[in-house]
């Protein structure tokens, strides 16, 4: 993978002694633009793969769960897929990193999407013959999460490559705006085709739509592509070298910590809109449904918003994580359906910005030689978080009823966005000051005042 003239994939790491935290996400100054990023072309093959591919992805999750229950007739068994899948990234997911930063990225990608497309061919001809059963489908699912564990960082990490630090944010919210367009289409196209011709036709257009982004890494022209870090040499330690080099820095373990904990408890919307829809409102499927579209043009209009702003700062993240907590606990509290359908929209859209500002700030302030595994490892939490955290926040709900769960998943979120905001401004040295005058910023941290003890200002005695 050549270089391009003098570029790097993210500002100089600081030493691993220097640890001193900042009051804001640093980033280099975008072009500006909400699609700023597409006018890199390598960025743009990659893009507009993803469009196919995230569409095709829709459809095989909502063809998968489709499948297994008409098989079964059991909704556990339908948890037992969700679940196989996500357990690869808590098993091996910081190899995944590893792996990302020892081998060239773009091949890594070549790989995973031709075995991602092999999945899904795999499920349709099963599908399709007549011959599909429920271990078949486990199987599938259990491979693709093994893919995912690679494929996952070396994305993340490719985009840095593609359109250098100055666009990263940019890329990294346009990703979850595409994501998010995604889920908006791919279910519904899935729907129609379940209705018309059965699961086996999604799960096949699903593996030819790798096909799209496999062609976009291909026509890439890598003499334009950044300048990637080094490569990682086989060795010893490397695992551990990564999980110390998050360790030694507040600009990464604190975003880390912060969505760990609201992946685990505040992320999970299947079991509380279910409970919703059933125990509360007293509805069906369609409301179901509508439920997770408003959320889904939520998370759509945050993304959107993400990547028209050039640059973020740390208060974003732990506002946007405060705020996700207090909608979520107003949601629980909700008076009437309405109340809470509209409420769901701004909860998609700080869930989204809590995602896209710990992601492209945890990127920019990892040492480029170890990205990959602070990115893997960002992804295990955040994502691996959800089915831990769902038995509890599950069993709360069964005990105590869906508002008492959505309330409980809120109050956790919030607290810990207060908690490690208020505890990371205190190690800064700054102090959060309010202000409610017009015209003032209204919330804004400022230097703490520090005053010397009159003790130590006298010299002590010979």
């Amino acid at each position: 993978m050549s270089s391009g003239p003098g570029a790097d994939s993210a500002p100089a790491p600081n030493h691993p002694n220097d640890d001193a935290p900042t009051t804001s996400l640093r980033q280099p100054a975008s072009k500006g633009g909400m699609f700023s990023s597409l006018r890199v072309r390598n960025y743009r093959l990659f893009f507009l793969g993803q469009v196919v591919s995230n569409t095709g992805t829709w459809m095989q999750r909502i063809a998968q769960d489709w499948l297994v229950l008409s098989l079964t007739g059991s909704s556990a068994a339908v948890g037992i897929t969700t679940a196989l899948q996500f357990l690869p990234m808590l098993l091996f997911g910081l190899y995944g990193g590893v792996i990302a930063d020892r081998f060239p990225k773009r091949r890594l990608l070549l790989i995973t999407q031709t075995a991602s497309g092999l999945t899904g061919l795999g499920l349709a001809v099963l599908t399709l013959s007549g011959h599909v059963q429920v271990w078949h489908v486990y199987l599938t699912a259990f491979a693709l999460g093994v893919v995912t564990v690679v494929d996952n960082p070396a994305r993340q990490v490719f985009v840095a490559e593609m359109v250098g630090p100055a666009e990263l944010r940019n890329a990294v919210s346009l990703n979850s705006a595409n994501f998010q367009s995604a889920r908006l289409v791919g279910p519904a196209v899935a729907g129609v085709l379940i209705t018309a011709v059965g699961s086996g036709a999604a799960f096949l257009l699903n593996g030819l739509s790798y096909l799209a982004p496999i062609a976009g890494l291909l026509l890439m022209r890598t003499g334009e592509l950044h300048k990637p870090s080094e490569r990682t040499p086989r060795g010893k330690g490397q695992l551990r070298e990564g999980l110390r080099h998050v360790r030694q820095k507040p600009d990464l373990i604190w975003p880390i910590v912060l969505v760990g904990f609201i992946g685990m408890f505040g992320f999970n919307f299947p079991i509380w809109l279910t409970a919703f829809v059933g125990d509360v409102f007293h509805a069906g499927a369609g409301t179901y449904g509508l439920l997770n579209t408003l959320m889904a043009s939520g998370s759509l209009v945050g993304a959107l918003l993400a990547a028209r702003r050039g640059s973020s700062r740390r208060r974003l993240l732990y506002g946007s994580a405060l705020a996700f907590g207090v909608l979520e606990v107003a949601a629980a509290l909700a008076p009437s359906f309405w109340v809470f359908a509209v409420l769901l929209v701004p909860i998609g859209v700080c869930g989204l910005t809590i995602n896209v500002t710990a992601n492209s700030g945890v990127q920019l302030a990892s040492d480029p030689a170890l990205r990959g595994r602070v990115i893997s490892l960002f992804m295990m939490v955040f994502m691996g978080g959800t089915p831990l955290g769902a038995p509890l926040v599950g069993w709360i709900t069964d005990t105590y009823g869906p508002r008492v769960g959505f309330l409980s998943g809120g109050v956790i979120s919030a607290l810990a966005a207060a908690g490690i905001g208020l505890a990371l401004a205190r190690h800064a040295g700054v102090r959060l000051k309010v202000d409610l005058r017009r015209g003032h910023e209204h919330l804004v941290f400022v230097p703490r005042e520090r005053t010397e003890r009159p003790e130590a200002a006298v010299a002590p005695a010979a």
